[in-house]
């Protein structure tokens, strides 16, 4: 299961662009709490502990206490030159709400794989799955097991074992997650890598 985080926050008093302009010069980030049918929240956060709760590799699959408030991250938005922190959105949630998160998938078992043990190439159409569960027992990650799996073959969604309570939020078809393709597959006549799309692979 995802482990908790925790970030501390002040409310904000001035809104606005000049103010958000102020707040970050003094290295804080503006961000606001909304949902849970309750009026939206203005605060602000370090950045420093900000970027610390983004370089977890989770922050997003994360439940993250703000001020006592249990929060799911939904947005971060970057500055396009500096790449740093600009706003954060975070959603209100009740401690067994049940929410929507992006879990990232994890391949194992590559080496009984006859596919790629016969120089076969593993193409990833999907890095994460988007998961409806409970706030309370959201995963790390999908572990997707290789094994028996040849070159040529696809693996879907249905050939996934998903944590108990968790469902995929996509229902209406057996998506792909990843194809093994044989090296020679990979080239174009140009010399281009080709990799599947997820529209090509559904």
């Amino acid at each position: 299961m995802s482990e908790m985080l925790t970030l501390s926050a002040e409310t904000r008093d001035r809104v606005g662009k000049g103010a958000s302009r102020s707040l970050r010069r003094e290295g804080r980030v503006p961000a606001v709490i909304y949902g849970n049918k309750q009026d939206p929240e203005g605060i602000h956060l370090s950045e420093r502990e900000l970027v610390k709760a983004l370089m977890t590799g989770h922050f997003f699959n994360s439940v993250v206490m703000i001020n006592g408030q249990r929060t799911l991250p939904k947005d971060v938005a970057f500055d396009v030159v500096s790449d740093r922190p600009i706003h954060v959105d975070f959603l209100r949630i009740g401690e067994h709400s049940t929410v929507h998160v992006n879990v990232p998938i994890v391949f194992t078992d590559e080496e009984e794989s006859r596919g790629i043990k016969r120089g076969g190439v593993l193409n990833i159409v999907r890095h994460e799955l988007e998961l409806v569960c409970d706030a309370a027992e959201i995963p790390d990650d999908i572990t997707v097991s290789l094994k028996g799996f040849d070159v040529g073959d696809s693996i879907h969604i249905s050939a996934v074992t998903l944590p108990k309570g968790a469902k995929s939020a996509i229902t209406d078809r057996d998506f792909t997650i990843a194809t093994i393709v044989a090296p020679s597959a990979l080239k174009s006549s140009e010399g281009d890598t080709q990799t599947t799309t997820e529209d090509e692979a559904e």
